[in-house]
């Protein structure tokens, strides 16, 4: 009984705190830092276990090894960045009495520079991934600002028949300088459909089962 009033009184003392505007920008940080761990693992793990499974080699345990290590390193990452992100903005907020834009863009830079900088395979995606959508907005927000004209007729078959054409480009003739994940995919439906053996690994199999 003594333990069950322990902890309902600890509960209370709890869901008191959170509901204390003081404490807000502090709460907020870790909450960031708890939905950053969440997020990163949710969008990381089910990534990591198709990829590892289509194009890794090893045994099970090396393959489900290698999910879980990609899972870690990008839920830690965007824990990181996040609670690195907030807890900047807070602070600049807190020294200068009020919320400016350039709190968001240096808060973001720096917690860009210490989670994000080292240049590994996880990092590398989520950067190319931010890079794409970065491209999109800044054009839309430039049409906006009529920085640029509208265009009269929908850019994206123009954007299409570029990005394909280059990549595919890249792929053939510089292939070391895409990242590794899109070599392994781009080779797994460009260079494996010209070779087969027999009607098992042209229909069946990518590959000969012994290989």
């Amino acid at each position: 009984m003594a333990a069950s009033d322990l902890f309902k009184t600890l509960l209370y003392t709890v869901n008191n705190i959170l509901q204390q505007h003081k404490y807000k920008s502090v709460l907020a940080v870790i909450k960031g830092f708890r939905n950053g761990a969440v997020y990163g693992a949710k969008i990381r793990a089910p990534h990591a276990l198709v990829m590892t499974f289509l194009f890794r080699s090893g045994s099970l345990r090396e393959k489900f090894r290698a999910i879980a290590q990609a899972t870690f390193t990008h839920s830690r990452n965007l824990a990181c960045f996040v609670f690195t992100y907030k807890g900047l903005q807070a602070l600049q907020q807190h020294v200068q009495g009020k919320h400016l834009q350039s709190h968001s863009f240096l808060a973001a830079c720096l917690g860009g520079w210490l989670v994000f900088g080292e240049n590994n395979n996880i990092n590398s995606q989520i950067n190319m991934y931010l890079l794409s959508r970065i491209l999109f907005a800044l054009s839309r927000l430039a049409v906006e600002k009529g920085w640029i004209p509208q265009p009269k007729n929908d850019p994206f078959p123009l954007f299409a028949t570029l990005v394909w054409g280059v990549v595919l480009w890249l792929f053939e003739y510089h292939p070391h300088t895409l990242q590794p994940s899109l070599q392994s995919s781009m080779n797994y439906l460009y260079h494996d459909s010209n070779t087969w053996h027999d009607i098992s690994d042209f229909l069946i199999y990518n590959k000969p089962k012994n290989n």
